[in-house]
């Protein structure tokens, strides 16, 4: 998400950065494996980061890095990245922003196009139930992600994410309902979260602890571009062709953008395999017995409790308007039930019966790590409180076009990619991720607070811009840093899990503000529309309230 969940020239930027993002006379797969003056340099950095005491007898040997326990994906990731000589790197540097850019531009079109598709089902209202589901399910599957390239490698899980993009926008382009709309939009933004998942941890993969979080900077530039050209890309779609066109062409146009990087890694594997370095698969297994395994690995059993225990729980706050009863009705109160049996259940299921457990509790233990994955779930169940309905809001009250919608609320998008980079230079050459953060609260406050001051039909833009400006400074600075804490506080083998971890409380996040967010619009919009249409007008209240087209419809309010 940055990730949150976002442009110069890429290979302008990455040709600056990449001479210092190998220290030399060491390798290209860890940023603690280098000469010992590069080593005790990230160890200085880590210990400004997480508060703790070192002196220079704690950088970590060679044999340390070798007694290490490590995965097969992780060992197969560093004898491809070993093969990397700097053009090489440079190349799937520039590769791999190309892909970023076009996945991201593609988000940012389907984004805009949301609120038309679940009108033309006449099912405006359930926008946030679609989301709801996606966003919680993304979020839980990044550990299953985490896992997978851990233990099958960087490669496969590339190319995974990549296919999972692809179903769900196929799928979306030939939706005919508004169940299966949800269903590919789920699968979609599993596999939007994925892609730009693995792409991160292939930059942790090949990049020193002082540089990553430059690079990260750098690859968050993309959206500089695709906040301006989203909008204006589903407005001609909208009225040129129709929003199934939309994703038909970027199906076309993200499969071509990841032969390059897919290449290389092709590439990469075969020399490995020809040198001999290619660590092969360690044991000879039947397909049940691959399956048993493999059920146990990704503890499917908690993956399922903890995606079936928080939608049941939510979902609930939207649909409950949609009941025959309300919240009265016994489907509505099974579900909350249902969700809190769930979660119950899981906690039983990870503390005294899972063989390997599905979240890393160690981490949790640990208060840098658990301190900036809560600061990262508040920060987006705050943003998604507003920002759900905001962008239908913008065109009904404050009477913007699809366009103008866009670029207003992308607007925070762009000033989060903005200062990106600068942030990634202060943290490169200072190291005070924990002063930097605190500085931003004033932002945070300003940025959510003022929209309820300028939440008026006629309100001048520039205030509504401005308080999108103020939001994208702070969580521009807010992702970096935490990211930055998470991967210092982890070695090269936990990295990929801890990073899910942040994203999975983001993800929580995003999804209870979804669940305010569509409570609010579900259970007042329309109540508030009957009471003030005038008495000839109430029975238009359902039509008005499904589509975001017919509420466009009415100038004047």
């Amino acid at each position: 998400m940055s990730s949150v969940q976002h442009d110069p020239a890429a290979s302008g930027v990455v040709g600056v950065a990449v001479p210092k993002l190998i220290p030399e006379g060491g390798t290209l797969n860890d940023g603690r494996q280098g000469s010992t003056g590069q080593d005790w340099e990230n160890v200085k950095l880590e210990a400004r980061i997480t508060g703790e005491h070192v002196s220079e007898g704690d950088v970590p040997s060679e044999l340390d890095a070798d007694g290490e326990i490590k995965q097969d994906g992780v060992r197969r990731t560093e004898a491809i990245t070993a093969t990397w000589d700097q053009k090489t790197l440079v190349m799937m540097f520039m590769a791999l922003y190309l892909a970023q850019f076009v996945e991201l531009l593609l988000s940012a079109v389907q984004t805009n196009l949301n609120p038309y598709i679940t009108s033309a089902f006449e099912h405006h209202g359930l926008t946030a139930v679609v989301s709801i589901v996606a966003t919680i399910t993304g979020g839980t599957c990044n550990l299953f992600i985490a896992k997978l390239v851990d233990i099958w490698g960087r490669v496969e899980g590339f190319f995974f994410m990549l296919f999972l993009l692809v179903l769900g926008a196929v799928l979306k382009a030939a939706c005919q309902s508004i169940e299966m709309y949800a269903a590919a939009n789920t699968i979609y933004w599993v596999g939007h979260i994925g892609f730009g998942y693995v792409i991160t941890i292939i930059l942790t993969d090949v990049t020193t602890l002082r540089n990553r979080i430059l690079l990260y900077g750098i690859y968050s530039t993309p959206t500089i571009t695709t906040v301006f050209a989203g909008p204006k890309i589903a407005a001609d779609f909208l009225n040129n062709a129709s929003w199934r066109w939309a994703f038909g062409a970027f199906i076309i146009i993200i499969c071509a953008v990841c032969v390059p990087p897919g290449f290389i890694f092709i590439r990469s594997i075969q020399k490995c395999k020809r040198n001999g370095t290619y660590p092969a698969r360690r044991h000879s297994r039947t397909a049940m017995e691959t399956f048993k395994h493999y059920f146990v690995q990704f503890d499917v059993v908690g993956m399922v409790l903890t995606i079936a225990g928080w939608s049941l729980l939510l979902l609930p706050f939207s649909l409950a308007s949609y009941a025959p009863d309300g919240w009265s009705s016994y489907y509505i109160i099974l579900m909350i039930v249902l969700g809190v049996v769930c979660l119950a259940g899981f906690v039983v299921w990870e503390r005294y019966f899972a063989p390997v457990p599905y979240i890393p509790w160690k981490f949790l233990k640990d208060r840098t790590i658990l301190g900036s994955c809560f600061m990262y779930g508040f920060m987006f169940l705050s943003i998604y409180c507003w920002d759900t309905y905001y962008y239908s809001y913008l065109q009904v009250v404050n009477e913007q076009t699809v366009t103008n919608a866009g670029y207003i609320l992308n607007s925070f998008s762009l000033m989060s990619a903005f200062i990106a980079p600068f942030t990634g230079l202060v943290l490169r050459y200072w190291g005070c991720p924990k002063w930097l953060s605190i500085s931003m609260t004033p932002f945070a406050v300003l940025g959510t607070a003022l929209l309820i001051h300028f939440r008026h039909p006629g309100t001048y833009v520039g205030w509504l811009v401005m308080c999108q400006l103020f939001s994208g400074i702070y969580s521009g600075v807010w992702v970096l840093t935490g990211q930055l804490v998470i991967t210092a506080s982890v070695n090269h083998q936990e990295v990929a899990v801890a990073l899910a971890l942040f994203g999975l409380f983001g993800s929580i996040g995003a999804s209870i503000g979804e669940a305010i967010a569509g409570a609010m619009w579900t259970n007042m919009l329309y109540n508030h529309l009957v009471d003030f249409l005038p008495a000839e007008s109430k029975d238009l209240a359902a039509s008005i309230y499904a589509s975001l087209e017919t509420q466009l419809t009415y100038k004047e309010w």
